[in-house]
């Protein structure tokens, strides 16, 4: 099974994802709605939220690989007017897209996951923005009353995604040594390891079943079962954990889900 995306096809749903976030915004009775998985916005600040960061993002990529932060927003500020702030947004989207597609994958781009497994490259950037304007076109499609599952290619993507960038780290996990097993329904297991040496992650060779990779262990603290729509709104917390099938030592499961190594 196929679960990372390449360059060209972040490119594409990125665009996709941000043409559903516009169409959640159009549909929307009122700019001024709550969003329920982001209790302090208005749909208007999770409009400007997104479009700020994208350009944002696209400035810093432009900067490139010697940036050594995220670079302020680029162009002129969200309107408060529906179609204006539309177009600001879909511009918004372009100017992230065109400078990736400049830039290509395999350049080097500032992050703030410098810690992690994942790569500080353009990719990385095309990859981790994907998700981050998935989930966000989730909350815009939920505020307005009618949320939809996460394309299934996007979700698998984005649960493997979550765990290399925000799961791994050099920092010192404060507790005893554990394992946690991640499975999505859809076949596919990874393994998240913690410990004085900080936290890292693996994709499991066969779903659920050993060996380990590296010589690991094969036996686990915890785990947690659900399709990758699922698994990755848990993630990012847009569903309760319980959402999910778990096992083993939930408050580990806790700690992680409550763990920031950056603090």
């Amino acid at each position: 099974m196929n679960i990372t995306l390449d360059f060209p096809e972040l490119l594409r749903l990125i665009d996709d994802r941000s043409s559903a976030f516009r169409a959640a915004v159009a549909a929307a009775p009122d700019l001024d709605v709550r969003v329920p998985t982001c209790p302090e916005w208005t749909l208007l600040d999770l409009v400007r939220h997104l479009g700020e960061g994208r350009r944002a993002w696209a400035a810093t990529i432009a900067a490139g690989p010697d940036a050594t932060s995220k670079s302020a927003p680029q162009g002129y500020p969200a309107p408060r007017e529906r179609e204006a702030l539309l177009a600001w947004l879909a511009e918004s989207t372009r100017q992230l897209v065109d400078a990736l597609r400049e830039a290509g994958p395999d350049r080097g781009c500032w992050t703030w996951w410098g810690r992690s497994q994942t790569p500080r490259t353009c990719g990385a950037v095309a990859r981790h923005q994907l998700h981050e304007i998935a989930v966000h076109t989730y909350d815009a499609q939920l505020a307005v009353g009618a949320p939809q599952s996460l394309p299934d290619a996007i979700a698998l993507d984005g649960v493997e995604e979550f765990l290399f960038t925000l799961c791994t780290t050099t920092v010192a996990w404060p507790y005893r040594p554990a394992a946690v097993d991640y499975h999505v329904t859809e076949g596919c297991s990874w393994r998240n390891w913690v410990s004085g040496d900080g936290a890292r992650v693996a994709r499991l060779p066969v779903p659920g079943r050993g060996p380990a990779p590296d010589g690991e262990p094969d036996g686990v603290d915890a785990s947690a079962l659900g399709t990758a729509n699922d698994l990755l709104l848990a993630f990012y917390g847009r569903i309760p954990l319980d959402s999910l099938k778990l096992n083993g030592d939930r408050d580990l499961l806790d700690r992680l889900a409550a763990w920031d190594p950056e603090e």
